[in-house]
């Protein structure tokens, strides 16, 4: 089905948008995002490839290392007192580096021939490869489904629970979050951790969709997921990250994508065309709420 293929299509940037959706609501930034995501598809790749471990296991390294790396980030930007752009900035070139170390620099699949000429004994778990490839029902994707779920969560989380509404207060006047009693710093890591752990997540089922640690898988991740969360601001004229909106702009960006290249644009119009969209959305929503005030 076409809707399908656009929902899959809008997966993995979807999946990192929904986690850096958090850093966006409390008035932060994370720039790790595609870093930590095509680390945790070197990662997965290199657990059971190279170590002929479990699929289980590789997912438990990812989604820790993921955390990992948000909570080095909430420390950087909490307690170190650097700015989020230049802390998540920073952490994106270091990850970039570390994703290419564990594999020399080389991608890994099945059969791959690692340094000094060994082959690699292990292979991409059928279960994990599900996770990508695979179908409910014969139907819907499963990259979908967990797309879906992990809006579902984010949804409730930062729309139902007090917990998003803490988040939500610390962005709007962080200072006044923390006189009515809000644990402002716990908050403001807890938003970079899950930021990375998500990332992590979407590192995972990229990578069970195209069943192999590809060094280039990072691409344009960081900035279709950016651009996702930031056009979700203008979704419904609210000014503000939330998930539904994140979700809408996901799936725009994939719709947007999927027309370029049906009408067989240059692949250099089409970063053009997304950021004159995002421009023109951004511009459009909070210039029209300014005239209106």
């Amino acid at each position: 089905m076409n809707l399908f293929s656009i929902l899959l299509g809008a997966t993995i940037y979807a999946i990192l948008a929904l986690g850096v959706t958090f850093p966006l609501v409390i008035d932060g930034l994370d720039l790790s995002i595609g870093s930590v995501a095509a680390l945790s598809v070197m990662i997965s790749a290199y657990v059971m490839v190279v170590l002929d471990a479990s699929g289980v296991l590789a997912i438990l390294v990812c989604l820790a290392l993921g955390a990992g790396i948000g909570a080095i980030n909430g420390f950087l930007i909490v307690r170190v007192k650097i700015p989020d752009l230049l802390a998540t900035l920073g952490m994106m070139f270091l990850v970039q580096g570390v994703q290419l170390i564990p594999s020399g620099g080389r991608s890994i699949g099945r059969g791959a021939v690692l340094a000094g000429g060994v082959v690699a004994p292990g292979r991409f778990s059928d279960y994990f490869l599900f996770l990508g490839q695979g179908r409910i029902f014969g139907i819907v994707p499963t990259a979908v489904a967990i797309m879906i779920a992990v809006a579902i969560v984010v949804f409730v989380v930062l729309s139902l629970t007090r917990w998003g509404r803490v988040f939500y207060a610390i962005g709007s006047n962080a200072e006044a979050a923390r006189l009515v009693g809000a644990k402002v710093d716990t908050y403001r890591v807890m938003a970079y951790v899950i930021s990375g752990t998500v990332a992590a997540l979407g590192g995972i089922v990229l990578a069970a969709r195209v069943g192999r640690g590809d060094v280039s898988s990072g691409g344009t991740l960081l900035m279709d997921a950016i651009g996702s969360a930031l056009i979700g601001f203008a979704v419904l004229g609210v000014r503000r990250p939330n998930p539904f909106g994140t979700i809408v702009g996901a799936i725009f960006i994939s719709m947007l994508m999927n027309g370029l290249s049906m009408m067989n644009m240059p692949y250099y119009v089409q970063d053009f065309v997304k950021g004159s969209v995002l421009v023109a959305a951004l511009a459009f929503t909070f210039g029209l709420s300014k005239g209106r005030t």
